[in-house]
This record gives structure tokens, C-alpha cells and sequence, in this order.
């Protein structure tokens, strides 16, 4: 339940941990269930996060396990909605603790007050940046939207990113296998499925991605 300031008068900081480490349990969850679709026999099938679960004639397909597929789409969904809410719960108890604590704390104790917050809530910084999506390609279809910050991209993360060479590499490995990619979208994570395939447009993708300038 969302905290109000009628039922929780008073926040502290120990309250904005505990919303943190739902946070953190949340983002578990939906990176395990990702891993369920990207599981290799799935992958093999076409089947990821929006793969199609009926056959040409329109059958339910008989070559997958349908209740663990829709299972797997319908947590990541929910989760996805748990996680929004609770990004807003930590916003609102932040606000209401600096409000609590700025008339009675010197503005450098207020900084050493917010400091264990910020380093417990870093996102990695992001290696790479979406510049353009065009409409009706594989890109588009995964969600993915110009100006997100890419800090996973299938095998490439922040830690091993050396180049675009390795973004490019993955995805000639892995046509028609749903990639698990990670953006920063608005100060929050943002999960989806990037199927690169061969589409009406140029590319495996259908956008560009550029790399972040250096720090």
C-alpha cells in the first residue's frame, strides 16, 4: 500500500531503504522471468517476450509450453506496473524525509543524510545511447524509443562494452532469438525483448544507436 502522509505522518530513512530493497527484489524477479523467455530451447523456437504462440492455422501451438510462456509475459507485465509505483513510492518518501529533516540539518549534514541513498540506487552509467527508431521495425516492435540509454544489450553490459563492434556482433549471432535489453528511460530501468530479424526496412533492427560520449 502506497504510504500517505495520513497513515505514515513521519519517514525515515530506514523506510526509504526497505521501498529500495523492493525495488531491488522487483528488478530480480522481472530479469528472472526474461531469462525463462530467453531460455535456449524458447530462443530456438521464436518465442521471447512477443513471439507468436499459434501456429499458421491459427492452432495453439503444440511445440512450446504455452502456460509457462503466458505465465512468464503476464508476471513481467505486473511487474513492470509494481515497479513504476514503487520508483513513485521512494520519489515521495525522499521528499517527505528532506522536508522532515532540512529545517533541523545543516545543508552538509543533508548531503552525508542523502549520500547512503544515491550510491545504494546507481544505475551502471550507460554505454550507449538509441539516436532513431523507425516506425514498424523489429526496434519499434521491442519498445524500444530514441533518447533511452542502453546499459544491457544481450551479452553487452557497461563492464565489457568496448565498441558498437560488439552490439553488432551480437545481433548477427542472434537473428530471430530475442535479445534481453536494458535502458535507462527516465532515470528508471526499462526491460524488454529485441528480436533482431530481417524485416521491409534496412537492417536486423531498424535504429541507430550511438555510443556515449566519454565522461
Amino acid at each position: 500500500m502506497k504510504m500517505t502522509e495520513e497513515n505514515n505522518p513521519r519517514t525515515s530513512m530506514d523506510d526509504v531503504k526497505t521501498l529500495i530493497k523492493k525495488k531491488d527484489d522487483i528488478e530480480e524477479q522481472i530479469k528472472a522471468y526474461y531469462d525463462v523467455l530467453e531460455d535456449f530451447w524458447f530462443s530456438q523456437q521464436g518465442v521471447g517476450l512477443d513471439g507468436p504462440l499459434v501456429d499458421a492455422e491459427g492452432y495453439p501451438r503444440s511445440d512450446v509450453n504455452l502456460y509457462q510462456i503466458r505465465t512468464a509475459r503476464h508476471n513481467i507485465s505486473c511487474l513492470q506496473n509494481d515497479h513504476k509505483d514503487i520508483m513513485v513510492e521512494i520519489e515521495d518518501a525522499l521528499h517527505r524525509l528532506h522536508a522532515q529533516e532540512k529545517d533541523k540539518w545543516p545543508h552538509d549534514q543533508m548531503e552525508a543524510l542523502e549520500e547512503p541513498v544515491e550510491q545504494r540506487d546507481t544505475l551502471p552509467p550507460a554505454f550507449a545511447r538509441v539516436d532513431a527508431v523507425t516506425q514498424g521495425s523489429p526496434a519499434s516492435a521491442a519498445g524500444l524509443k530514441v533518447g533511452d540509454e542502453v546499459i544491457e544489450f544481450g551479452s553487452v553490459n557497461t563492464g565489457n562494452f568496448q565498441s558498437l563492434h560488439n552490439i553488432a556482433s551480437v545481433v548477427q549471432h542472434s537473428e530471430g532469438k530475442p535479445l534481453r535489453v536494458t535502458v535507462v528511460r527516465g532515470g528508471q530501468r526499462a526491460y524488454m525483448s529485441l528480436t533482431p530479424q530481417r524485416w521491409s526496412g534496412q537492417g536486423l533492427m531498424g535504429c541507430k544507436i550511438v555510443p556515449m560520449p566519454p565522461p
